[in-house]
Formats: C-alpha cells, sequence, structure tokens
C-alpha cells in the first residue's frame, strides 16, 4: 500500500493523503466526516487493511493478521487536530536536522526496551514529540 494506492482505493473520498512516517509506511488519510465509516472503510478492508482500532479522533488500519505490516493507515477528519499536529510534526523532522536525530534517538531507544509492546512502544516516544511541537510552537 502506498499513498498512490490509498489515493485509488478511496477515491474523492480522501480529501488529503499524507505521508508522516518513516520504516513501516505510516498513511495518514483525511476524509470530510470521519464518522463515515462506509465511505472508507470497506475500500481499504478490500485491499488487506483491517480496522484495529478508533476513537474520537481517528481511526487505525493494518493489514490482517499474518500479513506483513509494512504500511498503517490512520484516518482522521480534514482540518481536525489530529491531522494537523502529525502533518505538523512530520514537517518540522523533515527541515530540522536536530530535531529527527533526537526523535530518532527516542525510538531507537523505546524499540530496544519496548519490541514486544506496540503500545508502549508508541508511549515511550510521545514525550519526545510533544517535546517538539511544543518548541517548534514557541519559536513562531
Amino acid at each position: 500500500m502506498t499513498v498512490a494506492n490509498t489515493a485509488e482505493v478511496l477515491g474523492s473520498t480522501a480529501v488529503r493523503i499524507e505521508h508522516v512516517g518513516e520504516h513501516v509506511v505510516d498513511v495518514q488519510v483525511s476524509v470530510s466526516d470521519l464518522g463515515e465509516e462506509d465511505a472508507y472503510a470497506p475500500a481499504l478492508e478490500r485491499v488487506g487493511l483491517q480496522l484495529r482500532s478508533r476513537d474520537h479522533l481517528h481511526r487505525y488500519f493494518r493489514p490482517f493478521h499474518g500479513k506483513v505490516r509494512d504500511v498503517h493507515v490512520h484516518v482522521c477528519e480534514v482540518g481536525s487536530e489530529w491531522e494537523v499536529e502529525h502533518v505538523q510534526f512530520r514537517d518540522i523532522l523533515r527541515g530540522n536536522p536536530e530535531a529527527c536525530s533526537r526523535y530518532a534517538r527516542a525510538k531507537r531507544d523505546a524499540v530496544n526496551f519496548w519490541a514486544d509492546d506496540g503500545l508502549a512502544y508508541t508511549d515511550a516516544k510521545t514525550r519526545v514529540i510533544l517535546e517538539i511541537l511544543q518548541e517548534a510552537r514557541g519559536a513562531h
């Protein structure tokens, strides 16, 4: 699954599609109405992605059990805080080598300690993500 494939699968339902991750391809799809799952979930399932979690901010899809987990798709609402923060963080990393190195170190440390627990891994790197976002906001 690539950004281009996601656009083909979802068509005009996807208002915006961004690559926001690194090793595992993290694709962010922005839709007009997050609650209208019938507009995007069946199409993503047809290409091998299973809805794994939902909250009021986004929906998370990944390949079905037993398949290579090389892509994560996060569906959010266009203009939402989720969308804005994830794209902003990606842009900070692209333009700030020090922040990028700091985040890479945090990810290495987290994966070394939490390799067998995806949720703990995510929580462990959240602190540095929030710090980098806060610093960028303070600089503007």
